[in-house]
């Protein structure tokens, strides 16, 4: 732990060098900013229903986020309040750790992320082409996904839809069609059929089932490399994470309900895109052309936030001497980090023509590394630090932490090991490809061939031995 960056009690201006900011993330922009980074909406959900019946997809959903996002978002806020700048998860695995393990899980997070993000405009090609044939394949399905991801890149420039209304807009835009459509279903649900365990003769694919829920209700730590972008975030993270997670579950259970209660059920339909179906169903063509819009500017807005949190996570990576200080640079005009958001979309795009499913697949394989490495950190800081300064806590103490994280643990590890083995081999070498950056930037800061930031030994961390009452050790600055 000797040359993990420095412990932080209160948010500071030299974490970002940057002393003259003006624009803040408040609380209802970081809210839906959260709701895009772990889901967007009910978009997805239906190969739930298809896997294994209503019943079961409803209890998932319903489940899951106690066993899973809860976890995820209580650490989230224990870690960001205490260690509030950029960087996020990163800055806790150096200090639990050290700084190998910080830029392996920077690794990790950042290909997750680039190569999750992907997906998106992909989500958005394949809506469109519905309206616009010609867009399927070929030349213009080349044009069409370039153009979406650079377009949506520069608006992330721009910095439009992080710092001000824009991601409650486009929330509020996308998930409105699915409340008017919970509404016009009221006269026509039918209990009894949200209990029914599926079509006779239709197997259930558990595979399908715990990987469709993994994907859907993720990343809820990714906001936390922003935090030193957030106003008040010892405030204002855990009311933001709470909301966000309300408002995300919420939008999964209610399409839900709403959708089997009110149709005859055809499990073999239930595909991605059957919602817009349903909702024509159920209201008529109107509705179904509304959620397909909705679609689009869910996966937008989705788009938008994982990028900020991959351009941001190289910031703090480079705040922290990780990486060079030519991440810092921002931009003069929008103060927006202009190297990340590069250098994040150049990769997002360079792998935005392979297969959805793979790209899916591997970004959850890492996802689950960083978060099996996420957790060890959580646990070892509570452990090693009990009196670190702690502006929010998880209300349970050390074993309760304990027993909260396997439970989490145990999901990670069986949907990590039900994945094909293609996705081993590329998660084996981006994992390769980490270890080798990390020493790698060690080189070239010994050889003076770029510039980082300093953080010498005695500055990261001083620990002062000072007794309280029940003769614990602080740990102070």
């Amino acid at each position: 732990m000797g040359n993990s960056p420095p412990i932080l009690e209160e948010p500071k201006e030299t974490i970002n060098n940057n002393k003259n900011k003006e624009r803040k993330l408040t609380l209802l922009p970081l809210i839906f900013l959260i709701h895009f980074q772990t889901s967007g909406g009910p978009f997805g959900e239906e190969p739930v229903v298809k896997a294994t019946g209503p019943l079961f997809a409803i209890l998932g959903f319903l489940i899951f986020p106690f066993i899973w996002c809860i976890p995820q978002a209580l650490l989230t806020a224990e870690l960001a309040t205490a260690f509030p700048g950029n960087g996020g998860y990163i800055i806790w695995a150096s200090h639990a750790f050290g700084p190998f393990w910080g830029f392996l899980m920077g690794s990790w997070k950042f290909s997750s992320g680039v190569i999750n993000n992907a997906s998106y405009p992909l989500l958005c090609i394949d809506y469109l082409k519905l309206l616009f044939p010609v867009i399927n394949s070929g030349l213009p399905r080349f044009l069409a996904i370039s153009s979406a991801t650079f377009i949506l890149s520069f608006f992330n420039y721009t910095g439009v839809t992080i710092f001000n209304y824009a991601t409650v807009a486009l929330g509020t835009v996308s998930l409105t069609p699915f409340l008017v459509m919970a509404v016009a279903s009221i006269p026509k649900i039918k209990p009894q059929r949200w209990i029914s365990l599926g079509q006779p003769g239709m197997k259930k694919d558990w595979n399908l089932y715990f990987n469709t829920l993994f994907w859907n209700l993720n990343y809820w730590d990714n906001v936390s490399t922003l935090a030193g972008e957030v106003d008040q975030p010892q405030k204002t993270f855990p009311k933001a994470l709470l909301s966000a997670g309300i408002l995300t579950c919420l939008a999964y259970v209610i399409s839900l309900m709403s959708t089997i209660g009110s149709l005859e059920l055809n499990q073999e339909r239930w595909d991605d895109g059957f919602l817009a179906e349903a909702a024509g169903m159920i209201a008529g063509k109107w509705l179904k052309i509304w959620i397909e819009i909705g679609v689009v500017v869910s996966a937008i807005g989705v788009f938008e936030a994982q990028l900020s949190t991959s351009s941001f996570q190289l910031l703090g990576m480079a705040d922290t001497g990780f990486l060079p200080r030519c991440f810092q640079l921002r931009s003069t005009w929008f103060d927006t980090p202009w190297v990340g958001i590069l250098v994040s979309s150049l990769m997002t795009y360079a792998v935005s023509f392979m297969g959805f499913t793979n790209i899916i697949s591997v970004a959850n394989f890492l996802y689950g590394l960083g978060m099996l490495l996420e957790f060890s950190s959580f646990i070892w800081l509570r452990w090693k630090h009990p009196l670190l300064k702690r502006p929010f806590k998880v209300p349970m103490g050390i074993i309760g932490s304990v027993m909260m994280c396997l439970v989490s643990t145990g999901i990670l590890i069986y949907v990590m090991a039900i994945v094909s083995k293609v996705v081993y081999v590329v998660s084996a070498s981006l994992t390769l490809a980490g270890v080798v950056g990390y020493f790698l930037m060690r080189f070239c800061k010994s050889k003076r061939w770029l510039e980082f930031n300093k953080v010498e030994d005695e500055a990261c961390e001083q620990i002062e031995r000072t007794s309280d009452d029940e003769g614990t050790v602080m740990l102070t600055l």
